[in-house]
């Protein structure tokens, strides 16, 4: 990807070490030593088993797997433990997926998430992800100083006849060691994870030959009771426990759950505390995938490796369970956490099994979350209070972020046990597990042609079941940490919704929208159109934005919901030129409609003439049922336009960058800045300036709209219209604020008879969907009905008396102003009342004082637009007519509607 400008995808290597890997290095990386070779070198047992088996095998096992088995019982454990386990399996269907469908690189789950769902959500669950390693850091030494003062505490149970106590317990005792232990774990954390990564395999034989013994212990050892004493509020208490060795009572009474209160922590247990405790052993699937830039064939060592990996240890817990049931007494369970010390063949172990464990997981935790935090920081996403978490040594360790997570670790060791934030590191790892499969959810839905797993022992089904087990497990653990968990990740996503970071990664989004929307538009049949429902689809032909930002805005508030198009044509033809220029042009149209912030799609296309262009366009334009309807031209006459973008202080340097992402010289998403999108429109029509379109050519393109069936709208003095921003807000009773409709054909002999035909409809239509927009709401509809009040017929008070009923019907408030057309028609017809009527200047003038001395203060004006003549000599005659009849008037929009678009009918 050497092209991509964005930051967040950095080239070379990811070197993933354990959980979460190792830092994120470039391609000048080349003095690394494990650059040097080639990267992938790993098999898939000790890049991928090993480091899962190494983070499923954590201080739980050892510590907790009495604690779990005494409070829920064999039955219960089992049941957390399958719950457990199957949540986890649907998860890890959905990460072999995603792994195998590309490099995972950097990051884990945030990078997973990221890449697929895009950077809002990436960025936010890759914080949760962070957190959650944070507090299973914490958990892990916390943990790991419980086992250290078991042996060497001051207030060591009695019977244990082992150890040397000498280190005095408490709760700030407590988090001294942990400290300690925090603070040799940074040490590693900071001279290189390469040290982490050759001590694993080791590690995992020190913790495989302690499980073997506790598995052989129960076949050697006898039975045995111990007194086992604790302090509760200031009083020693001493219980008994029994070890019975393998026997069929024993475990008859260990069947059913008995929770009761919880020594360390002086809390009643339930089935979710338990949960959220066991559940923290199931937390480090992700290690092999993180793992895949390093694999030698990622695609099979992943899904292998973790599925192999997992069996396992689901082995190893069920057997443990088994046994711990059938040989200890539920007080024993309840009341010790070192149970596998006490009855183990030789102690020391188990207690060297648990030192190991503990201290390994620590460590990897720290790992991981500091390289999570190193790509969220390499990414971006939050900006300055993440950039120094990018920071790098000359090896590639991200020291600056291992910084940053020991400082947030050594905050959760204030809590003092394990069991205190057990619950919150569960509900944050299951969001995270939900967020995963979400991803690929979205993946598999989206059924984008590039989604192509290796793994496909899948389906969205799974995703979905695997997602929602997640969710609801979360609030069965603690509604109040998954309440807030999720509302903290709400919180994310609109920040980085609103800090818009930019992005090369794709968005799944913009995939799922294309399948849905292609499917509704298979749906959205034009054989079932009905008039009741009809709504303006709009192509709008714009020669130069410089001059047409004000219409643009306008016909967007015109549109109500319906299609929207920019339309331009660039002369040339192709065959004379090496590429298509028209290509290059549309991310500067997309940045100008992003910064107008209007709701318009963009069509270009190349032509050698203008009116060839637009046939193109009303033709091709749109999809299915959806198409425009309606063409909108701005007027052809001899004034010189100004220049919008110069005046407008958002289209300057300096502009607001929160309002459009193109102020300054980052440019928005795509590479327009504001310099470019100035410089590649070019400069507004003057004196000396060729006209590209001639009248001839113009009104042609009127007359292939209406052969087209569309309606034609032709838009003059729209410049004049005061941008959306600097409005003001419309007020009723304010004569300026009136939306005037003219539904007579006022270049017609019959003028005041047309005006209810179905262009006269379509006028009052138009004006009804204008008056229901936000700016125009406030508004007044003034129609003004055209009669010849002096020929002493009548009948115009009938036709007057039934257009309000017509009004009525058709639900439109306006206000009804009759003018007398009676000296404008004699202008028309002259003396000689049988010869053919002629629109003479004296005539046109007449309209035009007519229409000015009536609706010269209205905002918005809307006139019937006679039908194009059919012979083009008299385009020069027929532009001339329009152009006295509207001139001067101020916005003025000159409609000829074909569509019947009224209904009285509900």
């Amino acid at each position: 990807m050497a092209g991509e400008r964005s930051p967040l995808l950095a080239h070379g290597v990811f070197s993933v070490v354990a959980d979460n890997g190792d830092s994120r290095r470039g391609s000048s990386a080349a003095g690394d030593s494990s650059s040097k070779a080639n990267p992938r070198t790993l098999n898939t047992f000790f890049g991928v088993i090993v480091p899962t088996i190494l983070s499923m095998f954590s201080i739980i096992i050892f510590l907790r797997t009495g604690f779990v088995v005494g409070h829920a019982g064999l039955l219960q454990g089992l049941l957390m433990l399958g719950v457990a386990y199957f949540i986890i399996s649907l998860t890890i269907l959905s990460i072999c997926a995603i792994s195998t469908n590309g490099a995972v690189q950097g990051g884990g789950a945030y990078f997973m998430i990221s890449r697929s769902l895009g950077p809002e959500f990436g960025g936010s669950i890759g914080l949760m992800f962070f957190l959650a390693k944070v507090c299973a850091c914490g958990v892990y030494v916390l943990g790991l100083v419980e086992a250290i003062l078991n042996i060497f505490g001051q207030d060591a149970a009695v019977g244990m006849a082992q150890g040397i106590r000498v280190l005095p317990q408490g709760y700030w005792f407590s988090v001294l060691y942990s400290s300690v232990l925090l603070l040799l774990c940074l040490v590693v954390c900071l001279v290189g994870a390469h040290i982490y990564a050759k001590a694993s395999f080791i590690t995992l034989l020190v913790v495989t030959v302690a499980v073997l013994s506790i598995l052989i212990s129960p076949l050697i050892v006898g039975p045995r009771h111990f007194n086992l004493t604790h302090m509760l509020d200031h009083n020693h208490t001493i219980t008994q426990g029994v070890y019975t060795g393998f026997n069929s009572s024993t475990l008859a009474s260990n069947l059913g759950p008995g929770y009761s209160l919880d020594y360390s922590t002086n809390k009643m247990m339930s089935f979710s505390t338990v949960f959220a405790v066991m559940f923290t052993s199931c937390t480090g699937i992700m290690a092999g995938a993180n793992m895949s830039g390093e694999l030698k064939n990622p695609s099979v060592a992943i899904p292998k490796g973790t599925i192999i990996a997992v069996l396992y240890t689901f082995i190893v817990y069920v057997l443990l369970f088994l046994l711990l049931s059938s040989t200890c007494d539920r007080l024993f369970l309840i009341n010790d956490y070192a149970v596998f010390q006490r009855i183990n063949i030789w102690p020391p172990f188990v207690i060297v099994g648990v030192y190991c464990a503990s201290l390994s997981a620590a460590m990897c935790s720290m790992i991981g979350a500091s390289r999570i935090l190193h790509a969220l920081a390499v990414d971006q996403l939050f900006g300055l209070p993440l950039a120094p978490a990018a920071i790098t040594s000359s090896s590639g360790n991200p020291w600056v972020s291992v910084l940053y997570t020991w400082a947030l670790v050594q905050c959760t060791l204030f809590a003092g046990q394990l069991n205190v934030i057990a619950g919150l590191v569960t509900v944050f790892y299951l969001l995270s597990y939900a967020a995963v499969d979400l991803a690929c959810l979205a993946l598999e839905w989206a059924s984008a042609p590039n989604f192509r797993p290796t793994f496909q022992l899948f389906s969205w089904h799974t995703c979905l079941l695997g997602m929602l087990s997640c969710l609801v497990m979360m609030f069965v653990i603690n509604a109040v940490y998954s309440s807030a968990s999720i509302v903290m990740l709400l919180l994310l996503l609109l920040f980085l919704h609103y800090r818009s970071p930019t992005s090369s990664w794709g968005y799944i989004s913009q995939a799922l929208i294309f399948h849905q929307v292609r499917k509704y538009l298979l749906m959205l049949d034009s054989r079932k159109d009905h008039v009741k429902f009809w709504r303006p689809q709009v192509l709008l032909m714009v020669s130069n934005p410089r001059s047409s930002c004000q219409l643009i805005s306008f016909v967007n508030q015109l549109k109500k919901g319906g299609l929207f198009i920019l339309g331009h044509v660039q002369l040339g033809d192709l065959d004379m030129l090496p590429t298509d220029p028209v290509q290059q042009q549309y991310n500067f149209w997309l940045s100008l409609v992003d910064k107008l912030d209007v709701k318009a799609f963009v069509d270009l296309t190349l032509s050698p003439s203008v009116r060839q262009g637009t046939q193109h366009l009303l033709r091709i334009t749109g999809l299915g049922g959806m198409k425009p309807n309606t063409l909108v031209l701005g007027f052809y006459d001899n004034c010189y336009p100004e220049d919008y973008l110069l005046q407008d202080a958002a289209f300057c340097e300096g502009a607001d960058k929160g309002s459009g992402s193109l102020a300054g010289s980052e440019g928005d998403h795509f590479g327009v800045d504001l310099p470019s999108l100035q410089a590649h429109f070019p400069p507004v029509r003057h004196t000396e300036s060729p006209r590209f379109l001639q009248p001839d050519e113009y009104v042609g393109i009127i007359s292939d709209a209406v052969k087209m069936g569309k309606n034609v709208c032709l838009a003059r003095y729209f410049f004049q219209l005061p941008p959306e921003g600097k409005a003001t807000s419309a007020k009723s009773g304010d004569s300026s604020d009136t939306i005037d409709v003219w539904p007579s054909n006022l270049l017609s002999a019959d003028g005041s008879d047309s005006f209810a035909d179905v262009c006269s409809l379509f006028l009052l239509q138009m004006a009804c969907i204008l008056n229901m927009a936000t700016r125009w709401r406030r508004a007044r509809v003034r129609i003004f009905l055209c009669v010849e009040a002096e020929s002493g017929d009548q009948g115009w008070l009938a036709k007057e008396e039934r257009f309000r009923e017509l009004l009525g019907k058709l639900r439109i408030r306006a206000t009804i102003k009759i003018v007398a057309l009676d000296r404008v028609v004699r202008l028309l017809r002259g003396t000689d009342s049988t010869a053919s009527p002629v629109a003479s200047e004296e005539f046109l003038s007449a309209v035009n004082s007519l229409i000015k001395e009536h609706s010269i203060s209205a905002a918005v004006r809307f006139l019937y637009l006679p039908r194009p003549p059919a012979d083009s000599g008299q385009s020069q005659q027929y532009l001339a007519q329009l152009d006295a009849v509207t001139q001067g008037l101020g916005p003025t929009l000159l409609i000829h509607g074909l569509t019947p678009v009224t209904c009285t009918e509900l």
